[in-house]
């Protein structure tokens, strides 16, 4: 599926909010709990957008694949009628066919303007950019001109569409409760992250704190300078792009930033994962992956937060 990102005056508008967001997220909750869960908050006011784009784009190509078996068959029956193809496009044309109807018009505009019928439904299929109606097409004009039946070509190009189509909602069926299953996996995994930073971290630091040195088993230690080093606490420094450079890669190394990036690295693979299995492409993939990096990211930091 393509996926064309337009910038425009409310794109504009919503990156000023998330900036405006944010400043207000600095100077009010910078020493609190709230502050790094903000972020998040304020990066996604400020590509909102972009996000609304992105599935506005992904239900209107839905709708071209399901709308051109219905133009493809009305324009098989003009044709077995007598007429010839361009007669019979810009006959069809007159058809509402949703959001498929603005790019017939103008396919039969070029007919009509005496283009020829193989470049107009190459600029159709093209301007569409949805990957079905280039390869239906591309397959139509390459039979055509190696002298196949125009009218049993369209046939052939229907029937698959159509095929392809109950294919694609046979798989999202079947795949539904795995999807649902994976959501619900996903937050009982993000819990026990929170359960074992929240509980478990600090009661190994209280064991440290009472200067526990190891215990041995088997000639094994485990030394409380180790512990002290995997659970240390490290604040970022704000100050200065050095001090918060040289803090935040301290910070990403410690027990904090380790479950953080876990936690987001959970979420990208998952959702990359479903989307493949659910829809067959990255692209809807990508979308669970925002989706659950930006549930984890809120979720663990929050929690970090009020751990400290």
């Amino acid at each position: 599926m393509a996926l064309n990102l337009t910038f425009e005056k409310r794109h504009i508008i919503a990156i000023v909010f998330g900036i405006i967001f944010f400043v207000i997220d600095f100077i009010f909750f910078l020493r609190t709990a709230w502050f790094v869960p903000l972020i998040i908050i304020a990066v996604s006011i400020g590509w909102s957008q972009f996000w609304i784009d992105f599935f506005v784009n992904s239900r209107k190509q839905k709708e071209l694949e399901s709308m051109f078996p219905e133009f493809v068959r009305n324009l098989v029956g003009s044709v077995k009628s007598g007429m010839p193809v361009s007669k019979a496009i810009v006959y069809v044309s007159k058809t509402d066919y949703g959001a498929l109807t603005p790019h017939v018009v103008k396919l039969a505009n070029q007919v009509e303007w005496s283009i020829p019928v193989h470049k107009a439904l190459m600029n159709f299929a093209n301007e569409t950019k949805n990957g079905v109606i280039k390869r239906s097409i591309a397959t139509v004009i390459e039979a055509e001109v190696s002298g196949g039946n125009i009218e049993d070509v369209l046939e052939t190009v229907t029937s698959s569409v159509i095929e392809i189509k109950k294919i694609k909602l046979s798989r999202k069926t079947s795949i539904h409760a795995q999807l649902v299953q994976s959501y619900i996996i996903f937050i009982v995994f993000l819990g026990v992250m929170v359960v074992i930073q929240n509980l478990l971290i600090p009661y190994i630091a209280d064991i440290e704190s009472k200067n526990i040195e190891g215990v041995s088993e088997g000639g094994m230690a485990i030394s409380s300078a180790a512990l002290s080093g995997a659970i240390r606490t490290v604040q970022i420094d704000y100050s200065s792009v050095g001090a918060f450079i040289g803090t935040l890669g301290a910070w990403l190394t410690s027990i904090r930033g380790v479950f953080l990036m876990l936690a987001l690295i959970q979420a990208l693979f998952a959702g990359l994962v479903l989307g493949k299995l659910s829809e067959g492409d990255l692209s809807s993939g990508a979308k669970h992956s925002l989706i659950l990096m930006t549930v984890a990211f809120f979720v663990i930091t929050l929690a970090q937060g009020a751990m400290g």
